[in-house]
């Protein structure tokens, strides 16, 4: 007689060679090094003759990284600014337990609810964030403003026919006259 195992089996990890993972992000292999030299990424292992591989939180590490830099202009100093918060790798570690490990239902839940407190506490962070941006996204459209004004100004203080003729300005009068405030203050 024959015993029946009910096994779950998981697939095994995704491991990538740098060149595929280069591949399906659309980076290239010299840009993923370099970000493994900048310590923002680092293989699972190594094959052989130092062949890196990827898993797939590795992958979602470089995606990241990628969508910090072309969707939010970040720097890579910025970038890791980011990736270096305990929430990102609180995530990381829970996405892995998560779906790797061998957890009861009551530990799965328990994994979920520390990912949503991670997940809500990097989301205030980034409110924080986009906050600040925004605000200096104002300050510079009304520094824009302000120059605008002052190269106006600069325009209509100069007679067009002393332009034309190459003689010298006209006099200085209220009403074309700069105030230090305007053309004399900072740009």
């Amino acid at each position: 007689m024959t015993a029946t195992r009910n096994v779950t089996r998981q697939a095994p990890p995704l491991v990538l060679r740098i060149g595929e993972v280069a591949k399906l992000t659309g980076l290239t292999t010299r840009t993923l090094r370099y970000w493994e030299e900048q310590g923002l990424i680092s293989p699972s292992g190594y094959r052989g003759r130092g062949e890196r591989l990827y898993s797939a939180t590795d992958m979602a590490r470089v995606t990241r990284i990628k969508d910090l830099q072309e969707l939010l202009g970040f720097s890579l100093a910025e970038v890791r600014v980011v990736l270096d918060t305990e929430d990102v790798d609180t995530l990381d570690r829970l996405r892995s337990e998560f779906r790797w490990g061998d957890a009861s239902a009551e530990d799965r839940r328990q994994l979920l609810d520390e990912a949503i407190d991670a997940n809500d506490h990097l989301l205030a962070r980034l409110d924080d964030t986009l906050a600040r941006i925004g605000s200096f996204r104002r300050e510079r459209a009304d520094k824009s403003v302000r120059l605008q004004e002052i190269r106006a100004e600069l325009d209509g203080a100069v007679a067009p026919a002393a332009v034309v003729s190459g003689s010298a300005p006209k006099a200085s009068t209220p009403s074309n006259r700069s105030t230090p405030s305007t053309t004399g203050g900072q740009l």
